[in-house]
């Protein structure tokens, strides 16, 4: 006997227009203080990293997809010619094409249901105190930002030199001084990312939101704006805990160089673990519609 595979559920047009109507009224809101300083040709320090960095434009947050195994209801006429989607089986409607998605991108995303499959099953480590920061200014005289450092070169110097440092991100490790390569306890490289990669880390905490954007029309709109969100609170901390002075800008700095400064980082780290674990096993939810994880 032939089993007839699930019917998927279609979302209303009334319904699915409400949620993109919403989904890019937040998306608008999360982005509109970035925009409003692009459009004068200013710069921020801490909030345009998730724009420079991942090099995602605020439009690209704008576009809401319900995800895979739904059908929209009368959006053939709006849909028909986006990527990876395709005919749904009622009149009118379109829904994601998984089988087109895994042609063209299932290595990709095969590799990025790894790493995160590989992370979600690890305990956070928290004991780096956002010192990859500092290790990118270690005895140099030039900086990435332009924003003096809190303590003076030397006496930032000596912070790194008094600490044992324990990054285990490659695209933060990558950036360190040559002088800070060899005090790390680890040399992680993008090959041994799935096997170093920890939820406690807050440069894996942000990628989430780069796992979102690459996932695509996988990844239903809440969830990818709940990943930027996240990432946006974790570079707030990544910079409060650096080694710049930012008061100017109107952050109050994380002293991780003292122990009540350690004790409000750990204490930070471990709650954007927790959400950042969270939004992992829905971005692996999203990974198994189209690929075994």
């Amino acid at each position: 006997m032939t089993i007839a595979p699930p019917q998927r559920p279609v979302l209303r047009a009334a319904d699915w227009r409400a949620r993109e109507a919403a989904h890019i009224a937040r998306a608008d809101e999360l982005t509109a203080a970035h925009r409003r300083r692009a459009a004068r040709g200013e710069k921020h320090p801490v909030e345009d990293f998730l724009f420079t960095y991942y090099s995602y434009k605020p439009s690209l947050l704008r576009r809401w997809h319900p995800g895979a195994g739904v059908e929209l209801a009368e959006a053939a006429g709006e849909r028909a010619g986006w990527r990876w989607y395709t005919s749904g089986d009622t009149p009118g409607s379109v829904t994601l094409d998984a089988d087109a998605l895994r042609a063209e991108r299932g290595a990709l995303i095969a590799n990025i249901g790894r790493v995160l499959r590989a992370t979600a099953g690890r305990s956070g480590s928290f004991g780096c105190f956002g010192l990859h920061e500092w290790a990118m200014v270690y005895r140099e005289r030039t900086h990435r930002h332009e924003v003096p450092l809190r303590l003076g070169q030397e006496a930032t110097d000596a912070v790194v030199e008094a600490h044992d440092l324990k990054c285990t991100h490659f695209d933060a490790f990558r950036f360190f001084t040559p002088a800070a390569v060899p005090l790390n306890r680890d040399a992680p490289t993008r090959e041994r990312q799935a096997d170093l990669e920890q939820p406690g880390c807050l440069h894996a905490g942000m990628d989430l939101y780069k796992w979102a954007v690459k996932l695509g029309p996988l990844v239903p709109g809440d969830l990818l704006l709940d990943a930027f969100a996240l990432a946006r609170d974790i570079r707030t901390l990544d910079m409060q805990a650096s080694p710049y002075d930012l008061a100017d800008w109107g952050y109050a700095p994380v002293r991780i160089e003292t122990v009540e400064g350690k004790a409000e980082y750990v204490r930070a780290q471990r709650g954007f673990a927790e959400r950042g674990q969270a939004l992992r096993e829905r971005l692996l939810g999203a990974v198994g519609a189209v690929c075994a994880v």
